[in-house]
């Protein structure tokens, strides 16, 4: 058999040993210029393709870097920044302003792409929209990867539909985006005109996860319209629609009957229903780009099954119309295995990030060949079945113990016994607070001289006892902070750990951890998932130290901060070999040990954080009962040791509650919080609606900001607020943690956040 073509869909940028996060950093502080960020952006492009390349991978995307986010460059490329934005003649200057919000401007919206921990700027559209297309980016890069010697660079753009789709209408909230498809669609036109002449034939990657959505079902005429038109705006583009994270059934039968040059499918996330298109692609010519190795987790892939699934698509499909890939962008896994010198051998045997992933794409296309193989990748493809073969047989990955508490599980997959009407009365009693209660979500900054000592401790430069006294000095101070200012339910400011999944993460048996695993959350920030191996469990107490050390150095009530099971699970490399829901609820019984932990230690508010429990969500609706079910189960589980008295918080980031406000009823918390500062009032309006009974603190200023808000915007805010929910229902809080800002401006903005509910506490008699 020849040589079947391989692609990947895309790479990450943030460099392996965050090299990009860094210089943005350094450079939105002002300490370099923008020339040396820019030098930093073409060493790690030039470093990453050269990895692509040196894989055998034949087409390498020459502009999935961003020095934030794909979908803002999209907004920028089309010339569609919001009107506020319009008068900055600097282009990045404009570029960051819309990321991060400047002195006069909020930053525009942000939130998950899909189901995944990866964020994307919200694209802000009008019924009179005007764009101004400007390709000239694009053309740079291409022209920078061809100098690469990257003989064939593919460029990527965010597809047309799922830019809409991923949209929203300031100016008519109630408006589908889809509607503007007619505004749209010219733009991308001319975009591909401006890309048409960079060579004799130029390969074009649309990217259309929305196509995985129940909403391609809707979009039928729109598909085949956008992709008749587009695909024929000249001969020397050839373009391939991709889509990734479930199957596309419904739009791959409609793009069979356009001009498109090939169609990506995932056959990592529904093998199954995207084998059903096989014969109609086969008999529409098109070129079938088959996501066979696993883009969005981590252990190594199983090669010998991989080719059966290619030995059957090839049944169907002939080897000259194969494109081998991995299931999506690399984006979303670590860089790689090579600086992994502290992890357990065998745990890391079986794992494979970014470049790792590539190896298993060139061996696997090999194997499926049939071709002889060398002495190398004979080696590489015995370690990898020796790897498996330890791993189902390892002694570490099940734990008879924790085996034996699953047993019992039927006993605690309930609600709190006592109805949230009866609890909030004796929680209302004992804490005693007025409406509009002020608080915060649990993190503050941690300074560059905090992650100094941790990494210090880490290295075994300096004791325990010296790491835990620098950790009561940083709590004392935080919490006369939070007294001074009077807050009036006061957190610890976690300056303990990490990261929030992190921090448990090594202190649960079953899970291991990466030295340089770093995934890009947004922008510069980037987390280090976890990787959930074997059985979790807790072996001892992991929060109460720290929480009961706060509670003494105050008579005000301090929250307990834990991040819930379905968190830890969805901002973590979940293990493979077993259903997620089986880990989800080891998770949330080891949460629940450390809630019951933290009551009885006298900590009356217990913030159980369920930040990606929208994320998890299926994209499929048919799929959502069962995540739906194990997800409300698992933090019942970890909730309902509770005591009617103590007062259970929870948090959620950017998620539109719309959809699943009947289960975020269903959690039972006594108090939930949620990021609403970006997306003014609309998300909260459904709770209205719904007449949710519980207690709400809508975040009133956005933190992935630096800009201060005044005391006068945070009181119009309020009163906002107020024409929704009534205040004895609000609490007021910043919209989340508060980690990744400096002190000056978080006391800044603190302080005016109480000045602002003191200010309307007395406009509405309650001081």
């Amino acid at each position: 058999m020849s040589k079947i073509q391989t692609w990947n869909i895309g790479f990450g940028r943030i460099g392996e040993q965050r090299e990009l996060k860094f210089a943005l950093e350094k450079y939105w502080r002002g300490e370099i210029p923008l020339e040396e960020l820019e030098a930093t952006s073409a060493q790690l492009r030039k470093r990453h393709w050269a990895y692509q390349k040196e894989a055998g991978i034949d087409a390498v995307s020459c502009n999935d870097f961003s020095w934030y986010d794909q979908t803002l460059d999209m907004v920028a490329t089309l010339g569609l920044e919001p009107e506020c934005f319009r008068s900055i003649e600097d282009p990045v200057a404009r570029y960051f302003a819309m990321a991060r919000g400047d002195e006069q401007r909020p930053a525009m919206e942000m939130t998950k792409w899909f189901n995944t921990n990866y964020h994307y700027i919200v694209p802000e559209l009008s019924a009179d929209l005007k764009g101004r297309v400007d390709a000239s980016g694009i053309r740079e890069r291409y022209a920078e990867a061809k100098a690469a010697d990257i003989a064939t660079p593919k460029i990527n753009l965010i597809g047309p539909l799922t830019f809409l789709a991923n949209a929203k209408r300031p100016d008519s909230p109630d408006q589908n985006s889809l509607g503007l498809f007619d505004r749209i669609l010219p733009l991308y036109e001319e975009l591909l005109r401006q890309l048409s002449d960079l060579d004799n034939e130029t390969v074009i990657q649309m990217e259309e996860p929305v196509f995985v959505t129940d909403e391609a079902t809707q979009l039928g005429l729109l598909i085949r319209t956008a992709y008749e038109r587009l695909a024929q705006i000249s001969p020397k583009l050839r373009l391939y629609v991709v889509s990734y994270f479930d199957h596309a059934v419904e739009a791959a039968r409609i793009l069979m009957q356009t001009p498109v040059a090939g169609i990506g499918l995932d056959f990592l996330y529904d093998e199954g229903r995207n084998l059903e298109v096989l014969t109609s692609i086969a008999q529409s010519s098109k070129e079938l780009i088959a996501g066979v190795i696993d883009g969005r987790n981590i252990w190594r892939t199983d090669l010998d099954a991989r080719k059966r699934l290619l030995d059957e698509i090839a049944k169907t499909i002939p080897a000259e119309k194969l494109i081998l890939a991995p299931s999506c962008s690399l984006l979303h896994i670590p860089y790689t295995l090579r600086y992994e010198e502290k992890m357990d051998p065998k745990v890391r045997s079986y794992l494979a990030f970014a470049t790792e992933r590539l190896e298993e794409l060139d061996l696997l296309n090999a194997l499926f060949r049939g071709e002889k193989l060398s002495e190398t990748q004979r080696g590489a493809l015995e370690a990898s079945r020796e790897a498996l073969a330890v791993r189902r047989s390892d002694s570490a990955v099940t734990d008879p113990a924790v085996r034996e508490r699953m047993a019992t599980l039927d006993t605690l997959r309930h609600k709190r016994d006592v109805p949230f009407k009866e609890r909030i009365l004796r929680q209302h009693e004992r804490f005693g607070y007025l409406p509009l209660a002020t608080t915060t979500i649990g993190s503050f900054p941690q300074t560059p001289e905090l992650r100094q000592v941790r990494r210090r401790y880490k290295r075994g430069e300096i004791t325990q006892e010296e790491y835990d006294r620098t950790i009561e000095e940083q709590i004392k101070a935080c919490v006369e902070f939070q007294e001074r200012i009077d807050l009036e339910v006061l957190v610890h400011g976690e300056f303990e750990r990490n990261d929030m999944v992190e921090y448990f993460g090594e202190q649960l048996s079953g899970v291991a951890f990466s030295e340089n695993g770093w995934v890009q959350s947004y922008g510069s920030r980037c987390v280090k998932p976890p990787l959930i191996y074997g059985d979790v469990s807790r072996p001892e107490p992991m929060t109460v130290r720290w929480s009961t050390y706060a509670q003494s150095l105050t008579d005000r009530p301090m929250k307990g901060m834990l991040t819930g099971p379905v968190t830890i699970l969805n901002w973590s490399f979940v293990r493979d070999d077993q259903p997620r829901a089986e880990t989800c609820y080891q998770i949330a019984l080891a949460i629940r040990d450390e809630v019951d932990d933290l009551q009885k230690a006298g900590i009356g508010m217990i913030q159980v954080d369920e930040a990606a429990f929208k994320e998890g969500y299926p994209l499929r609706a048919a799929k959502r009962p069962d995540y739906e079910r194990f997800a409300l189960e698992s933090f019942w589980i970890t909730t309902n040791v509770a005591k009617p008295e103590t007062q259970i918080h929870t948090h959620m980031c950017y998620s539109e509650f719309n959809d699943i406000i009947d289960t975020i009823e269903a959690m039972d918390a006594d108090v939930i919080s949620i990021e609403t500062a970006r997306s003014g009032n609309v998300l909260l309006r459904i709770f209205k609606e719904r007449g949710y009974e519980m207690e709400i603190g809508p975040g009133v200023y956005d933190i992935h900001s630096p800009r201060i808000p005044s005391v006068e915007e945070m009181t119009a805010q309020i009163h906002a607020l107020l024409e929704v929910l009534p205040p004895r229902q609000l609490w007021i809080n910043p919209d989340c943690g508060l980690k990744t800002r400096g002190w000056p401006e978080v006391e800044a903005s603190l302080a005016n956040m109480v000045r602002a509910v003191n200010v309307v506490r007395k406009e509405l008699g309650l001081i």
